[in-house]
């Protein structure tokens, strides 16, 4: 090999260095027609390297496997059984043998990841196989470590690309050995692939190296959630994802609103499965570390600038998702407490409400013991920050009205910051979603409410922010939205009905109502057929023919609307008997669509089981009080 103080090695260095400018500041510039323009110059570059490389100590070939000489290519990971051979035979890797194949190595490395960026996947998989035959014959050591960990990178994103999840895996998951395996056994800092072309006043501090070393193991991470998360393994993806944060946090190695965007992201994930303090933490730091971001432009200051518009539309848009994952949390937090509160009737629980809360010093000992034991974000900079804010939002199930009202305001205020950005004008969907959260933070609140008449108003909310909305959506392009809030409108509708007429039979008989009371009890009832009625007339044809065959998404939803048009029907307060035998007939008639209805189809019976055992019994029922009506009817005539 040339000696690293001669004129050919500062060419080929030289080579190197454009390439490698070329590749990541030239390609940037290059014109649409022509997008991989400097790419190929890189390439070229590349293969005259590596011919440089091969003409030097030709003496040598019997220990070279390149391009042109490697007959059989491996095609995978090694079996488990083998890993620990990459540290114990071969060439060593400060041996002349070892160097050279490591320079070899790297340009192939190179040349496939050129390859692969210019959407030639199979040259590129070529290429990054080569260089892994290359460094077969040799000890994973501080001088190939490095090129070890990312051509396995390169690889595990190749495949994933593919579909071919498993071998991705395969190749990532030895990444992470190696990177282990060296750490435990070696831990010096391992040379750098650019070192391999960098004459020696310009080789890398240690400081470097360790950091280019660590963030090659950060993308090793990063890509091993993405496969993780493809397999369906979503506890491994997530360990993995979370990893990656803190690594990055500690490396200081991320864009602020990218990783806050990440850490929100992974956010929903704990939240389903329930373990809010975790939730909390990942969008106590979103928020934190996104502020790194800066101050978003002001409106004047986008006006006078593209580069700031920009700016203020990511900044704004990024804060306002992260918000909106604020707001999931708190809706989740609610809506379990909920659940766990609720009896068989959609009541508070008291027993169980004082069962939970003699049992909340010991759970308020287990958060501590988790916080402590946790994975947490933050650097020296911003940890005091990420826990000043997580002590403002619970991550313990509110169990009372006080408590769940926190959760409430905490939800509504992250509202308002997500409808700033996420506005009727250009973002209809989002804004409609948005206020369908807004409604349901109202739902689950009230079910902590004691007062009826406060419960009640808190419906009215919800009423009032979505009816406006959905009258005034194009059911051409929003369908599902508007069939969404139809029925929400509907239950909403039903439940005031309900609590209305709670409270007059709180007060006296039915038979003894005030005008005002009845009016009020029979437009409530009246506004949630029209809605549940709307509801059906929009799964009907243009021609208005109602389906014979309801499709999975909407069975349960038009059969339940059936049933609670049925019963409403009935209740209706009508002082006329002709009135009230015209909606006593209605009731039945959709009493035996839902009965008639799963008889034709079985398997839609266990969608709706209570529905159809009552539907069922009203259909043996009413025709009763039907004729006990017309007998009244007919004695009165």
């Amino acid at each position: 090999m040339a000696s690293s103080n001669s004129d050919e090695w500062r060419a080929i260095c030289d080579k190197f260095t454009n390439a490698q400018f070329l590749s990541d500041v030239e390609s940037r510039k290059d014109p649409k027609n022509d997008p991989f323009r400097s790419k190929y110059k890189a390439r070229e570059l590349l293969r005259d390297i590596y011919s440089s490389l091969k003409s030097f100590d030709a003496g040598e070939g019997d220990e070279d496997c390149g391009a042109e000489s490697c007959e059989q290519r491996t095609t995978g990971p090694p079996p488990d059984g083998q890993r620990d051979n990459l540290f114990k035979r071969g060439f060593s890797g400060d041996s002349p043998a070892g160097l050279r194949a490591a320079k070899l190595g790297a340009v192939e490395y190179y040349l496939g990841v050129n390859h692969v960026d210019t959407e030639e996947l199979s040259a590129g998989d070529e290429h990054l196989m080569n260089c892994m035959k290359l460094l077969e014959r040799c000890r994973a050591s501080p001088e190939n470590v490095s090129l070890l960990i990312h051509v396995r990178n390169q690889l595990g994103i190749l495949w994933a690309s593919r579909d071919e999840t498993e071998t991705a895996q395969g190749f990532l998951e030895m990444a992470e050995f190696i990177y282990q395996h060296y750490m435990k056994e070696d831990g010096s800092p391992p040379t750098d692939m650019t070192e391999y072309f960098t004459t020696e006043e310009k080789l890398l501090t240690h400081q470097e190296r360790i950091k280019r070393f660590e963030f090659a193991y950060t993308h090793t991470m990063y890509y091993l959630a993405q496969v993780y998360k493809n397999l369906g393994e979503t506890e491994r993806a997530a360990t993995y994802c979370h990893s990656t944060l803190q690594r990055q946090l500690q490396l200081n190695q991320f864009n602020p609103m990218e990783w806050a965007l990440n850490a929100a992201t992974l956010s929903q994930y704990y939240i389903t499965k329930g373990r809010y303090m975790e939730g909390r933490h990942c969008l106590s730091a979103a928020t934190v570390i996104s502020a790194l971001a800066g101050e978003i432009p002001s409106e004047a200051a986008a006006q006078e600038s593209e580069t700031e518009s920009e700016r203020r539309e990511q900044l704004t848009q990024k804060r306002a998702e992260i918000a909106r994952c604020w707001i999931k949390y708190c809706l989740n937090l609610l809506q379990d407490a909920k659940k766990l509160l609720e009896d068989n009737i959609g009541e508070l629980d008291t027993d169980r409400q004082e069962e939970l809360k003699r049992a909340r010093r010991q759970e308020e000992e287990e958060e501590e013991k988790g916080r402590k034991s946790a994975l947490l974000f933050g650097s020296e900079d911003t940890f005091d920050s990420i826990a000043s804010l997580e002590e403002k939002v619970r991550c313990l199930i509110p169990l009372d009205f006080p408590e769940a009202r926190d959760v409430f305001l905490v939800g509504q205020n992250y509202v308002k910051q997500a409808k700033e950005y996420f506005q009727m004008d250009g973002y209809v969907t989002d804004h409609v979603e948005i206020l369908q959260d807004h409604s349901a933070l109202f739902r689950n609140l009230a079910f902590f409410e004691e007062d009826m008449e406060r419960r009640c108003k808190m419906h009215k909310r919800r009423i009032d922010m979505l009816e406006p909305i959905c009258n005034d959506l194009n059911s051409q392009y929003y369908l599902l939205l508007r069939r969404q809030m139809m029925f929400e409108l509907a239950e909403t509708y039903n439940e005031m009905m309900d609590l209305k007429l709670t409270l007059a039979n709180r007060q006296a008989d039915t038979q003894s109502l005030d005008n005002h009371t009845i009016k009020k009890f029979n437009h409530l009832c009246s506004s949630s057929i029209k809605y549940f009625q709307m509801f059906l007339d929009s799964l009907c044809s243009p021609e208005g023919k109602f389906p014979e065959h309801l499709q999975e998404e909407v069975l349960r939803p038009a059969l339940v609307a059936r049933f609670r048009v049925a019963r409403l029907q009935s209740q209706l307060i009508c002082p006329l008997l002709s009135d009230q035998l015209a909606n006593l007939n209605k009731s039945l008639e959709n009493y035996k669509y839902v009965a008639q209805y799963c008889e034709a189809h079985p398997e839609a019976a266990s969608a709706v089981e209570t529905e159809l055992e009552l539907s069922k019994e009203m259909v043996g029922l009413l025709p009763l009080k039907i004729n006990r009506l017309k007998a009244r009817m007919t004695a009165n005539n």
